[in-house]
């Protein structure tokens, strides 16, 4: 039986930005369903989706909850067995995405689809592509803006972690779709391509960023590498706001991410150290074709 797809795209405020990537949704050759998330918006997005795009089911809500909470939220009024994250700002480059990305969930193992990524307003280059189209790549994160994955894993592992909030959401749902035996595939199709909005809040995500890089730590990495995982994560942090010229939000953040973690003892369940190891190896090493690595997976679970 053939795949089916849920396009959802979270807004707040970017109408003339959601119009663009709507009517790229709808123009897919695989006919996803499309789901606007609408976190609150009040520059008119809600009247703009109803006048101009029927079609698309539109879940608006009058205060804002954050893109995470939206994301998990139409999990449960998705209907595709595949849900695809797309930004408000960016755009399916050709008609064929979906359905090309479709095609990478052909082997059990794979979780999630990191499709293709241009950002034409910083670099040529394209991210998350697969040096090879016929070959599994395994990665160890994906883009928000830019994946696929299953359902009915997503709904499984408990979707993101609403304590996240903002930021640092992908890596740490992907650490853990890796413990239950999972992987990241990098796509081989056309491009999405993110404009990324003029409106993004930079010291929002220096704050956000180093809050959840601990918390990552805190929930995901196990003894021993605990301990020097987050000294290497506090380190790193400041590090950048120096270079960035942005050091303050950057100390608050990993402050936020300590009192974050204080209050959460009790719900600390790392994955394995097996994971963790395997975790490293695609983040410092890049992607690996899944035969090289698969022996070091868990079993999916119900699978011998």
């Amino acid at each position: 039986m053939s795949l089916t797809a849920t396009v959802v795209i979270t807004t707040k405020d970017r109408k003339d930005d959601l119009a663009a990537a709507v009517e790229s949704a709808l123009n897919q050759t695989a006919r996803p369903q499309v789901l606007v998330m609408d976190d609150g918006s009040s520059d008119g997005t809600e009247q703009m989706i109803r006048e101009r795009f029927p079609a698309v089911i539109l879940a608006h809500s009058a205060q804002s909850i954050g893109y995470i909470a939206q994301r998990n939220r139409a999990a449960g009024l998705a209907t595709g067995d595949i849900i695809f994250s797309l930004d408000d700002d960016a755009i399916f480059s050709s008609p064929d995405i979906v359905a090309q990305t479709l095609a990478g969930f052909d082997h059990p193992r794979v979780g999630a689809v990191a499709v293709p990524l241009l950002e034409p307003n910083r670099s040529p280059v394209v991210h998350q592509r697969a040096s090879q189209r016929n070959r599994i790549e395994v990665s160890y994160t994906f883009q928000g803006t830019a994946h696929a994955l299953r359902r009915d894993l997503f709904l499984r592992l408990g979707g993101y972690r609403d304590c996240l909030f903002h930021q640092g959401e992908e890596i740490d749902l992907a650490i853990r779709m890796l413990n239950a035996g999972y992987v990241v595939r990098q796509g081989s199709g056309d491009a999405i391509h993110h404009f990324e909005s003029p409106k993004r809040d930079v010291r929002r995500m220096d704050l956000y960023g180093r809050r959840n890089e601990v918390l990552f730590a805190w929930h995901n990495v196990p003894m021993p590498y605990f301990p020097a995982h987050l000294l290497g994560t506090m380190f790193t942090g400041m590090r950048l706001g120096f270079r960035l010229g942005r050091p303050w939000p950057m100390v608050v953040g990993l402050v936020m991410g300590f009192g974050a973690a204080a209050g959460q003892i009790t719900v600390r369940r790392p994955v394995s150290r097996r994971t963790y190891q395997l975790q490293r190896l695609l983040k410092r090493g890049g992607p690996k074709p899944l035969e090289e690595i698969e022996a070091k997976l868990p079993p999916i679970a119900g699978q011998a």
